[in-house]
């Protein structure tokens, strides 16, 4: 099928970035959902994703991984959802959203792993400290309904979702703008429903005891 779209998912994983940005862009997909240490491990999936994780996505027949990466590619493979700034306005959109995917991402990971850089180590990691991380990431949305220009865009679906899966899982400490911040996005529609979908594939998991301990 010309323009197929295909989502390999689990419902308890990043693949909840995704799921948003493509409930955002309107168009229809497929999804497949995978289990951790079975079907992501498969041959076939490994096919799509040698690093046997989710999410990825398949668009007429071109495979992106990396979530960042869905959502900038689903916003320019579908410019009618108006998802991405013109390209001469992508400064703080590319800026933010590959912020958020590297420096911010692996704070985040470096801290829950209980690896804290010291003053020779922080010269080194590019992401400084969590707190260095964090403070520039608040300058990005303080005062701000979108972090890039004056309308929603996949760079909101993006750092969003950090920011309002942080603030809900304590990786992300609570500050004004933040919360200020995931408060307006989670406003949407696109979001709503995705969190519905994934809200009742978790329960449903969890009631056929399928879900990850």
């Amino acid at each position: 099928m010309a323009d197929q779209l295909i989502f390999y998912t689990n419902p308890m994983s990043r693949g909840q970035i995704v799921r948003w940005m493509l409930e955002e862009v309107g168009a229809p997909y497929e999804t497949n959902i995978l289990g951790y240490g079975t079907s992501m491990k498969d041959d076939a999936y490994l096919a799509i994703n040698p690093m046997g994780k989710v999410p990825a996505i398949v668009h007429d027949g071109k495979i992106v991984t990396e979530c960042a990466a869905i959502c900038a590619y689903l916003a320019d493979a579908f410019p009618d959802a108006g998802l991405a700034p013109a390209p001469g306005d992508r400064a703080d959109y590319y800026r933010w959203m590959f912020f958020a995917a590297g420096p911010v991402e692996q704070a985040i990971t470096a801290r829950h792993f209980g690896i804290e850089p010291d003053a020779d180590q922080q010269r080194s990691a590019g992401f400084g400290t969590l707190d260095h991380a964090l403070d520039a990431l608040e300058s990005a949305v303080a005062g701000k309904t979108y972090v890039a220009g004056d309308r929603f865009t996949a760079a909101d679906v993006y750092v969003g979702s950090q920011v309002d899966w942080g603030l809900q899982f304590g990786t992300i400490t609570s500050r004004p703008a933040f919360e200020a911040y995931a408060a307006g996005l989670r406003e949407r529609d696109g979001y709503k429903r995705a969190k519905a979908i994934d809200n009742g594939l978790i329960a449903e998991m969890q009631a056929a005891g399928t879900a990850p301990a």
